[in-house]
């Protein structure tokens, strides 16, 4: 029996429990840097999180188990979605029978179980920021399949690891393809939406006319506040890897090829080093537009992924 797979697979999650935080803390100095402000020092994540791990948890009254189990599952489903992503290799035993597809519901779930954890204790901002999630979501997983199908076209499968190692072994024409390229575009516009960054959402603001995700999470504190906090940062850092994985390939260690996983570390951090950068010049290049404004936005990002699989069938 061959251990490697399992032992890649294991790698993967350590590396995306102990780096999503150390990417969260990158991006926000990149910010800072940018604004002309002190930025905070690049473990600061980590020293949150542990603080809130070590403080109690406050319940409201009227909280049922939906409002304690729903970080538990917001953490476990994002870890799961990490062994599906081939971020270091693309030999994964959850790559063969989970796909993209299963990626979105994994996705979906968790976002499912916070909206119902934002009503459940029945305050006014949970439930305002439970409606801003599902019309957002209504319009983002749509276009996030679009996308993925767009993708699967050139690759003939929906299986994450095979469109990672077609898209690697092609040539300069399998590449530069209106269709990779529609996509690609499609997809960083459903990833602002999707980990709320500018200008879908901003993560460091709590006023009540623009927060969406945020606003379901203020009747959390402690360890469960912590788990949903630190899920958010893994989710963030799946994306920036999903997109690394898909349009961007190059570098990740191929089926029984376990010598190349340290390259493929490497790979892996200059590419999301490159990512935040972008993420930060996205964010600060544009302002948060009104939430009426945000259903454009991601129809925009549909209409880009559904051109993308027409052109792939009309120019390629």
């Amino acid at each position: 029996m061959n251990l490697s797979p399992f032992l890649i697979e294991i790698l993967q999650l350590s590396l995306l429990l102990a780096a999503a935080p150390l990417f969260t803390g990158w991006v926000r100095m990149v910010k800072c840097w940018s604004q002309g402000r002190k930025a905070p020092r690049l473990f600061q994540p980590y020293r949150d999180i542990a603080k809130l791990f070590a403080k109690d948890v406050v319940l409201a009254e009227n909280a049922s188990w939906i409002f304690r189990f729903t970080p538990y599952l917001v953490f476990g489903a994002t870890l799961l979605a990490g062994g599906i992503i081939p971020i270091l290799s693309v030999d994964l035993p959850l790559a063969v029978t989970a796909d993209v597809i299963a990626l979105v519901a994994l996705f979906a779930i968790a976002r499912f179980f916070t909206a119902l954890a934002g009503m459940d204790t029945g305050t006014a901002f949970g439930g305002m920021g439970s409606s801003r999630e599902m019309m957002i979501a209504s319009l983002a997983e749509p276009a996030m399949l679009m996308a993925v199908f767009t993708m699967s076209l050139a690759s003939k499968s929906t299986s994450l690891s095979q469109i990672a190692q077609v898209i690697a072994h092609s040539d300069i024409h399998g590449i530069l393809r209106p269709s990779l390229a529609f996509a690609f575009f499609a997809f960083v516009m459903i990833a602002l939406a999707e980990t709320g960054r500018i200008p879908v959402d901003n993560p460091s603001t709590h006023l009540e006319l623009t927060m969406i995700h945020e606003a379901m999470l203020l009747e959390y504190s402690g360890r469960y506040l912590a788990l949903i906090e630190w899920a958010g940062m893994m989710k963030l850092f799946l994306f920036m890897a999903l997109g690394a994985a898909a349009f961007f390939p190059w570098g990740i260690a191929g089926e029984g090829e376990m010598l190349m996983v340290p390259a493929a570390l490497l790979y892996l951090v200059l590419k999301l080093g490159v990512a935040g950068i972008v993420l930060v010049l996205i964010e600060t290049g544009l302002a948060k537009m009104r939430l009426f404004r945000v259903t454009e936005f991601l129809g925009a990002a549909f209409l880009l992924a559904t051109l993308g699989m027409l052109s792939h069938f009309i120019l390629e």
